[in-house]
């Protein structure tokens, strides 16, 4: 089910006087993050991966830069129990093989059981996207990139299947424009299940999307609980592993 993001006013003052390094976290429930999460209950767990670290902030719901902590998305989708996801262990990978960002910043925004139309633009979850992107920059910082893992809603009616691709196109296209940032990188997660007849569709549409400046992590064998759709803890550090190799082989490039 579609869930609505619980954020506070977007009047309220950024405090973002270190975060120059900024990263949005968009999609569905497996970049909300549950892993560790059974039957709405969060087994508490947090692998060195996802340990706090200084130089990691988030944009909490309330606009202000903090501390980044697991579970990353606890106040932004407050209808659902998050557990881990994969931006800890993302910028703790970042900052153990190149210091040189500094302090990195990230923007939670996922909210669980999300479908494709849900993020286009003019609906509430684009336009909270594109708000709080804007207001991650206020203090001088850089949107690097956008770390996007969503799809598996889009497997259950073959309708959605078949119109995955043009939506994100639109999605990708619209918040680039949005935002004004004509190549934001966009490092996308090819579905690791959906447990519906169309989930091939949508991972075709996610591997041959034809637009630029995207890289696509495929996280089809990363373990999965016991549902068969979310990814486990340790599933959930190997994907943010994978998603900082990937910025930074962009880094090596440029």
């Amino acid at each position: 089910m579609f869930m609505i993001l619980a954020l506070a006013n977007f009047t309220c003052r950024v405090d973002s006087q270190l975060a120059k390094n900024i990263f949005l976290l968009g999609g569905q429930s497996n970049m909300f993050g549950l892993g560790g999460v059974v039957k709405n209950s969060w087994d508490g767990v947090i692998p060195p991966e996802c340990k706090p670290n200084p130089a990691i902030l988030k944009l909490d719901a309330k606009l202000q830069w903090v501390e980044a902590k697991e579970p990353l998305h606890n106040d932004i989708d407050t209808n659902v129990t998050s557990g881990i996801g994969p931006g800890m262990p993302y910028a703790n990978a970042i900052l153990k093989n190149d210091s040189r960002l500094g302090v990195l910043g990230l923007v939670p925004c996922a909210v669980s059981g999300s479908k494709i139309t849900n993020w286009q633009n003019g609906t509430f979850l684009y336009n909270q996207l594109v708000r709080r992107a804007k207001a991650a920059v206020r203090g001088g910082g850089v949107i690097r990139a956008m770390l996007w893992y969503q799809g598996e809603s889009d497997t259950v009616r073959k309708t959605d299947a078949d119109a995955y691709r043009g939506r994100m196109q639109k999605f990708v296209t619209d918040l680039r424009n949005d935002l004004g940032i004509s190549k934001l990188l966009i490092i996308q997660v090819a579905l690791a299940s959906g447990g519906k007849h169309y989930t091939g569709i949508v991972r075709e549409a996610q591997l041959k999307l034809g637009l630029p400046n995207i890289i696509t992590v495929d996280a089809q064998w990363l373990p999965l609980q016991k549902d068969n759709l979310h990814l486990t803890t340790p599933s959930q550090v190997r994907l943010g592993g994978m998603l900082a190799a990937a910025f930074l082989r962009t880094l090596e490039i440029n």
